[in-house]
């Protein structure tokens, strides 16, 4: 039996949340300290798992399968494609810098509403939700990747409602009561999402009499299994609409503005860099594999909702007065561009999504977590409280440039590969969807630039006159994440050559091929 290093990988930080929630109350610093080092070595397991892929290998490599609920056929299967690798790798790679960017997040209070906000818990619900995120991105079999990505749920509850942003305006009752209103918004918005995808999951057992996404391909391709079209469609809306809640794609993104504004930096991070990326992931994995014929059948409407995503969201970035909710709103928008991608029907649009994903959670992580910083410092989410910052802390707001640059998708920096990709993949097959999509590249650029011109240039405000510089810490935070957005972004081969082949088979899959140029003859 060979070595089941994707077990080990999920387990290590599952066993590292038990671990850091033991550690005694008044060993705070022990517990962060533990958290960072199972992060870390979680990111060591992660790389391991991608030297060890092979892209030109088979589709799903270092597979694990053991029987588990053998009366209902489920079993405990993992494997991971070339797509599954690269979220895998992003997703550790962020979690160190997660926790070392909250550090202080959940530091006890002298108010009443915090006085319960232990420290080993916050780390704990971090390494839990890291554990349920990559074997997500490892699970082969449908019923276990519903089972996690249900469970997730429960410590991003949590995460929100009980870790909550301290730069609130208004009294700690007030604030209690919007973090447990975006607590619950979050929760029960992906459970009506996980329900409905549950019928469907049954669904699926009883038409295909298998949980195995393995089986129930090679029985569609054998032609042992025929779905009703009828059936087929049915299917592909409960999962798509659970996955279209995690993305989140309009209408069904009003939860993700909350769930931002009220979480620590850091949780926000988790929220759109890391949990919403199994939206995306599951689209590419199960709609389009299981269902190929619901998923074209259904292409022209999700292409209209990407569409309304990508100009909505911008458009309410740009009117936003909330540092972090003009952040949530760019996302959205952000994540419409993955799903154009994906549901484009292109090897260019599907590998630009997949880049755009894990380019995404980097640029995201290095915005967020700047303007955490920078928003800790001053007490306030307001961009009117700000005015003149890169003049007292120039290097705070260097790094808040280019994570911003990053989000508009400048050249040069790693989103402008991925964003490019996606829309001459869906300009090739549907010229007007790219056109309109374009619109997006513009309003970023005005959120952005409005928002740094807004916090950092100008007249110097007397609050922020005293502001202190990036520390020690926080630069160990930032600079890591800007260096891959530089290096991806003039080279970003490393990673198109492990997504490629996984996008062929995704292709294969839905049966459709690039559409081939037209070339007017030469006269």
């Amino acid at each position: 039996m060979s070595f089941p290093l994707l077990t080990v990988t999920a387990a290590l930080p599952a066993v590292g949340a038990i671990a850091t929630a033991a550690v005694p109350a008044a060993r705070r610093t022990a517990a962060k300290w533990l958290a960072l080092l199972v992060s870390l070595g979680t990111l060591v397991l992660a790389a391991i798992v991608l030297v060890r892929f092979e892209p030109g290998g088979d589709r799903y490599q270092l597979t694990e399968s053991h029987a588990w609920i053998k009366d209902f056929g489920v079993r405990y299967e993992l494997g991971v494609d070339g797509i599954g690798v690269a979220l895998l790798a992003l997703t550790a790679l962020l979690i160190p810098f997660v926790i070392l960017a909250g550090w202080h997040d959940a530091d006890p209070l002298e108010t009443k509403s915090s006085r319960w906000r232990p420290t080993q818990g916050f780390f704990a619900l971090i390494l839990a939700v890291e554990a349920m995120v990559i074997l997500s991105f490892e699970a082969t079999d449908v019923f276990l990747f519903y089972i996690l990505f249900e469970a997730m749920l429960i410590p991003m509850y949590f995460l929100i409602g009980g870790f909550g942003d301290r730069a609130h305006a208004g009294s700690d009752e007030n604030a209690a009561a919007q973090r447990s209103y975006a607590a619950v918004k979050f929760l029960l918005y992906n459970l009506v999402g996980g329900l409905i995808m549950l019928a469907a999951v049954i669904g699926l057992y009883v038409v295909a009499g298998s949980f195995s996404l393995n089986e129930i391909a090679e029985a569609r391709a054998s032609g042992t299994l025929d779905m009703a079209t009828n059936t087929e469609r049915l299917l592909f809306l409960g999962f798509f609409f659970a996955f279209a809640v995690k993305a989140p794609l309009w209408p069904l993104h009003t939860w993700l503005p909350n769930a931002m504004g009220e979480a620590t930096a850091p949780v926000a991070v988790l929220i759109t860099a890391v949990v919403d990326k199994v939206g995306t992931f599951a689209m590419l994995r199960f709609c389009l594999q299981l269902f190929p014929d619901a998923s074209k059948w259904a292409t022209p409407v999700i292409l209209v909702l990407a569409l309304i995503s990508i100009v909505y969201g911008a458009l309410l970035a740009v009117g936003q007065r909330d540092i972090k909710r003009l952040v949530a709103y760019a996302s959205i928008s952000h994540f419409g561009f993955i799903i154009l991608g994906i549901f484009a029907m292109t090897s260019q649009g599907q590998s630009g999504a997949t880049l755009y994903m894990v380019n995404h959670g980097i640029s995201t992580a290095a915005l967020m977590l700047v303007a955490g910083f920078l928003i800790s410092r001053r007490g306030s989410r307001l961009i009117a409280d700000y005015g003149g910052v890169q003049k007292v802390a120039p290097v705070l707001a260097g790094t808040f440039l280019i994570g911003g640059l990053a989000t508009l998708s400048l050249p040069g920096l790693a989103p402008f590969v991925s964003e490019f990709l996606v829309l001459v993949g869906t300009y090739s097959r549907y010229p007007v969807a790219g056109i309109i999509a374009t619109f997006g590249i513009v309003l970023a650029a005005l959120y952005t630039l409005v928002l740094y011109q807004r916090t950092m240039t100008g007249p110097v405000k007397a609050e922020v006159r005293e502001m202190p510089d990036l520390r020690v810490r926080e630069l160990a935070v930032v600079a890591p994440l800007i260096a891959l957005l530089l290096f991806l972004g003039v080279f970003p081969k490393p990673l198109t050559d492990i997504v490629n082949p996984a996008v062929e088979h995704t292709m294969s899959d839905v049966q459709k091929k690039d559409p081939k140029p037209e070339v007017e003859a030469a006269k």
